[in-house]
């Protein structure tokens, strides 16, 4: 058997695990200063909750298969179907807005690359209920308030903003099915992945004359609001949300991290109207994040129509930016206190004292077997321990312990209740 997980997952030791912990403290933090609630929902879910028909890249990506019941089942590749299958469960006794976060696993058989794996963990914020484009707005400072807190600024990432409706006017313009729009958004998508001459070909199959590509070329050109007011007119619904979205992200004070881009369209179907992508401002990574409006989404699924927007921020990509910019911690496994006996005719000693000082709050490691004091000292190194305590005949029969400070190497005897150092709310 080899040793090495499957292709395209990771396995977390404990210095890995240490900074995953610490950038999931920090999104968890974000969401909950925002008042977002915490939910979760199994990894496995069933198939057709993900099946769609626009030829979107995380149809064929699933990780599906038949159960042992003869059940379709397929390992979530995003949570937010999941989201949707959640507040339909609910029903009409949910009180809106809805305002959720998870830090959910997902799984998509792809191609590994930098900051993609078949594995990975997403931070997800979504706002149900408000159709407004102030759950955008809201959303989008949060990503924002997350980069600022781990170090990175609007010179480090930019996060492009665009409308699906910008381009569904074009489309409209040029009298393009409307069943063949999802398809066009799909195709849209792949355009920095795909040659000109194949994402042209895929357009005309998709049923665009070469007026209609040329238009929507043009319109994918567009780089200010100005110049789309121009365009498409200056009542254009979309036109009107954007300006309105850029108008709060100055009350926010985000709007430096906000770039117009009509390219930005997201590759899943259910969007309907304002999407968004985080990228690094050198464009060396694929995007960190990325989001926007989905009101259709519980309709597709069977429930009612409602407004929902939200954002998938994946951890990969992420940890790729923060340790190019030199921003991940050092983050060393850190113990207060070792304890050691030096007879082991005190180990039942040696264990209250490891127990007191843990109830007391103290992250204590007892040395379970018997060492030398040259090994003791390399785990107090290892550990960056503050006190080495010792249990030693004479002075456990005196009813002290002796403490050794690891900083300045002073020692003395203490009795237990000096010992202890109780937290400060004790």
């Amino acid at each position: 058997m080899t040793p090495a997980g499957p292709a395209g997952t990771r396995d977390f030791h404990p210095e890995e695990m240490r900074l995953r912990s610490w950038l999931f403290d920090h999104m968890a933090a974000v969401s909950r200063v925002f008042a977002f609630e915490q939910v979760d929902a199994p990894v496995l879910e069933s198939e057709e909750l993900f099946v769609r028909k626009a030829g979107e890249e995380i149809t064929e990506q699933l990780y599906n298969f038949e159960d042992k019941g003869g059940r379709r089942m397929a390992l979530r590749p995003e949570f937010t179907p999941s989201l949707a299958r959640m507040v339909l469960q609910k029903g009409k006794g949910l009180p809106l807005p809805v305002k959720w976060f998870t830090l959910a696993q997902c799984w998509r058989f792809e191609r590994s690359t930098r900051g993609r794996r078949r594995e990975h963990y997403q931070w997800n914020m979504d706002c149900i209920g408000v159709a407004g484009v102030e759950a955008e707005a809201e959303l989008l400072a949060a990503m924002v308030m997350f980069f600022q807190n781990v170090g990175l600024t609007a010179q480090d990432v930019a996060i492009k903003v665009s409308s699906r409706q910008l381009l569904q006017a074009v489309l409209d313009q040029h009298k393009v099915p409307a069943e063949s729009a999802s398809r066009v958004f799909v195709i849209v998508d792949k355009m920095d992945k795909l040659p000109q001459g194949t994402v042209m070909a895929e357009l005309q199959a998709a049923g665009l004359n070469p007026e209609a590509i040329s238009g929507m070329m043009a319109a994918m050109r567009v780089r200010s609001l100005g110049d789309l007011q121009q365009m498409l007119g200056d009542d254009t619904p979309a036109v009107l949300q954007l300006q309105r979205l850029f108008w709060l992200a100055e009350g926010y004070g985000f709007q430096d991290w906000l770039a117009f881009d009509t390219s930005i369209v997201r590759g899943l179907a259910y969007y309907t109207g304002i999407v968004f992508e985080a990228r690094d401002r050198k464009g060396e990574l694929r995007a960190i994040a990325g989001g926007g409006r989905y009101d259709q989404l519980l309709e597709t699924l069977g429930g009612e129509h409602q407004p929902c927007a939200g954002f998938g921020f994946g951890d990969a990509v992420i940890m790729e930016l923060l340790k190019d910019k030199k921003l991940l911690p050092q983050l060393d496994h850190q113990v207060e206190d070792v304890v050691m006996v030096m007879d082991e005719v005190l180990r039942p000693a040696a264990c209250e004292v490891a127990a007191r000082l843990r109830k007391s709050g103290r992250t204590v490691d007892l040395i379970l077997e018997p060492k030398k004091m040259k090994q003791v000292f390399k785990v107090t190194d290892r550990t960056s321990a503050q006190r080495l305590v010792i249990v030693a005949p004479k002075e456990w029969e005196a009813g002290r312990v002796r403490v050794k400070q690891l900083d300045s190497r002073e020692e003395k005897d203490v009795s237990l209740d000096e010992l202890i150092v109780p937290l400060p709310c004790q």
